[in-house]
């Protein structure tokens, strides 16, 4: 299913595709747990930016692998690269305008992010 999503001035659009059922993670890092992101970690071939390119600005702290997305109108972060798949996309669920019929949110550890990240690595595969 194709699910479409903005930030909240819709300055940014655009559309992820995944099933009708999804797991998603609730991080309890620095980062997340403060932006309140719930994650849906996709391959980025089901990701297409629609609009708003010129909007966006990015965050990087530590590593520098991890891309925080974000509007530069409105604050809002609807997806970035993930630093555990940087291959992929993740889009911040909140900002999804229909959400997937059935989710499944499980609680993931990103406190102690260098111990649990391989549970996210194939999350991104296609």
């Amino acid at each position: 299913m194709i699910y479409p999503g903005s930030c909240h001035c819709q300055a940014i659009k655009f559309e992820v595709e995944a099933p009708e059922e999804v797991e998603l993670e609730n991080c309890n890092c620095s980062h997340c747990a403060k932006a309140g992101y719930l994650h849906l970690i996709v391959p980025l071939s089901k990701f297409t930016l629609l609009a708003g390119e010129e909007c966006i600005a990015t965050y990087t702290f530590n590593t520098g692998v991890a891309k925080h997305s974000f509007c530069k109108v409105c604050g809002m972060k609807p997806f970035y690269i993930p630093r555990s798949n940087p291959d992929g996309i993740d889009v911040n669920v909140h900002c999804l305008d229909t959400k997937p019929p059935k989710m499944t949110i499980v609680d993931f550890d990103g406190l102690n992010w260098e111990k649990n990240a391989h549970k996210l690595a194939h999350k991104s595969k296609e």
